[in-house]
């Protein structure tokens, strides 16, 4: 078969991945265009390009470039497309190409979680389990008929990048388990149930300050979500202080002043306790709390705003 793959960043590798070693044919690799990165803000490719390239696979980058993008799939004439995280509306005539459509891999068990940002709004919400998605792709958003799915756990000690990671692995192998079965016509596609669909959307910088207020499992929530982007930080002696890891306990205490350092750096909340076990501080190495609080001498008078 041959196989066009469109992906942007690390989440797809595996997928691409598994597609190559599976012995599929892919003539193609769609992704976005490259950004500038980091202090120098160099411009970096994606992370699907630089797979792309490895492997010798041609890639098409058509940022405002459709008819382009059109152009090459009819001349390529593709049995199928597969679609993991990347990060563009793709034109009704487009999806009409390949033999037998779009397929995209999406991480949650939809019809939950429709859009940008489902890996982290689980995080968010506190949910225990969420899941992978193979569906075949429309004009609407994250709407098309379902083809599978699997069920994942997540642990309390997740974050975003040990979730994402998780989920993009099950995805590979349910995409190499869904593809042959649905060109075959074993699997009957099923619509979704669209009244039950919740929507999430694209993260922002400013999602991650902390608001001390907000109770301690909350905050505990979007440490997670936000690690490691764009991280949940907060204010300590006028510099930025991201916040790695923690946990919350049980006890009282004003709304982001230190309350005990006898076992890590125990901050007050809106209700409850929140233990800071890593951090990094402005300009820093990320470090434990215990080496900040030898490092900034931090006594019960602190507070974190």
């Amino acid at each position: 078969m041959k196989v066009v793959f469109f992906g942007t960043p690390e989440f797809a590798l595996p997928s691409l991945r598994a597609l190559v070693s599976a012995g599929y044919t892919v003539p193609l690799v769609v992704t976005r265009a490259d950004k500038p990165a980091g202090r120098g803000k160099k411009l970096t490719p994606p992370p699907v390009k630089l797979e792309a390239q490895r492997f010798g696979i041609p890639v098409l980058q058509p940022e405002g470039k459709e008819q382009e993008l059109l152009r090459r799939l009819k001349e390529l004439e593709p049995d199928l497309a597969v679609v993991v995280a990347y990060g563009r509306f793709l034109p009704e005539g487009v999806l009409k190409v390949p033999r037998y459509g779009f397929v995209n891999l999406h991480p949650s068990l939809l019809p939950e979680y429709r859009g940008a940002s489902p890996i982290q709004s689980a995080l968010l919400d506190g949910k225990k389990t969420t899941g992978v998605t193979v569906l075949k792709v429309t004009p609407e958003l994250d709407a098309g008929d379902i083809l599978s799915q699997v069920r994942v756990p997540i642990s309390r000690s997740d974050n975003a990048k040990t979730l994402s990671d998780r989920l993009a692995k099950v995805g590979a192998e349910l995409l190499l388990n869904t593809i042959p079965r649905y060109v075959s016509g074993e699997i009957t596609p099923v619509p979704q149930e669209h009244s039950r669909a919740t929507y999430c959307y694209q993260i922002r910088k400013d999602m991650g300050r902390i608001d001390w207020k907000l109770p301690a499992e909350r905050i505990f929530n979007m440490v997670r979500a936000f690690t490691p982007w764009p991280s949940a930080y907060t204010t300590f002696r006028g510099r930025r202080v991201k916040v790695v890891s923690g946990e919350p306990v049980s006890g009282d205490g004003e709304p982001g002043r230190v309350v005990s350092l006898e076992n890590g750096i125990l901050v007050g909340t809106g209700r409850g306790l929140f233990k800071i076990e890593r951090l990094v501080p402005e300009g820093r190495k990320e470090m434990s709390a215990q080496d900040f609080v030898r490092g900034y001498r931090l006594s019960t008078k602190d507070l974190f705003t």
